[in-house]
């Protein structure tokens, strides 16, 4: 197995067992599209975690910080010393788009929550509206789309973000401090408005790149209806409703 063979396949791996949904969904992707993807969603990975793996926010953002050195060297034509380096250059380009989302990051490292909601889009636009980006972009999307796919990404990242809360609440690192349900309900019904447009986008094959938000709009429109979208569970979506509904996003489009 040739190096570029094994680095596609640890990145693959990666995926599958630290992002299953963003697995699943790649796997619906046309499989000649698939290679350009796992690289790009192994190191959004591994940059998600990074400021969980210290309880130390420094420690944390030094590791945060090779990253970014990784991904800028990686932009000049030098290959990261990581397993999946090889898989990385080969979309290099694109994967410059990762360096917003690794100084986004850091904000993750500390405890203290966003200041307002803007300051929390921001966060969401540089994370996943950059990496939905960063995928579309190495699927071919035309450069006048940029916006709505970040944009959408930025929508996808709130419904995630949402079904996360509780998690994050318990582990002392809330987004918001203390919102009150109709903010929640305000925030819900801005990120339907930012997964909106995205319908009328002609992609092409990089459609596919927004698949990984296949749940987001129901997500969303169910933390909009019902009464404490942060109370544990109550944004799970039955399994026969995801699946079908990757299916659909599939056929039909997001």
């Amino acid at each position: 197995m040739s190096d570029l063979a094994a680095s596609l396949q640890a990145a693959a791996e990666a995926v599958r067992q630290g992002d299953p949904d963003r697995f699943a969904a790649t796997m619906a992707a046309p499989a000649d599209l698939r290679d350009r993807l796992w690289p790009l969603y192994a190191a959004n990975l591994e940059i998600a975690r990074t400021p969980w793996a210290s309880s130390e926010p420094m420690v944390a953002e030094m590791r945060l910080q090779w990253w970014v050195d990784a991904l800028e060297a990686l932009s000049e034509g030098r290959e990261p010393p990581h397993e999946i380096g090889p898989a990385l250059v080969s979309v290099a380009q694109p994967a410059r788009h990762l360096i917003a989302a690794a100084e986004a990051r850091r904000a993750d490292c500390w405890p203290e929550p966003f200041d307002d909601i803007s300051s929390l889009w921001a966060y969401l636009d540089q994370t996943s509206g950059a990496l939905y980006w960063a995928a579309a972009e190495t699927l071919g999307a035309p450069e006048d789309t940029e916006i709505t796919v970040r944009s959408f990404g930025a929508g996808a990242g709130l419904a995630a973000l949402l079904q996360a809360w509780p998690d994050l609440v318990a582990r002392g690192r809330p987004p918001l401090a203390t919102p009150d349900i109709a903010t929640l309900h305000q925030l819900a019904v801005e990120g339907e408005a930012r997964l909106e447009p995205a319908r009328k986008l002609r992609l092409g094959p990089a459609k596919a790149a927004l698949l990984p938000g296949w749940q987001a709009r129901a997500l969303l429109a169910r933390a909009r209806e019902i009464e404490d979208p942060l109370a544990p569970g109550a944004l799970a979506l039955s399994e026969f409703r995801r699946r079908s509904g990757l299916l659909r996003a599939a056929l039909l489009g997001v």
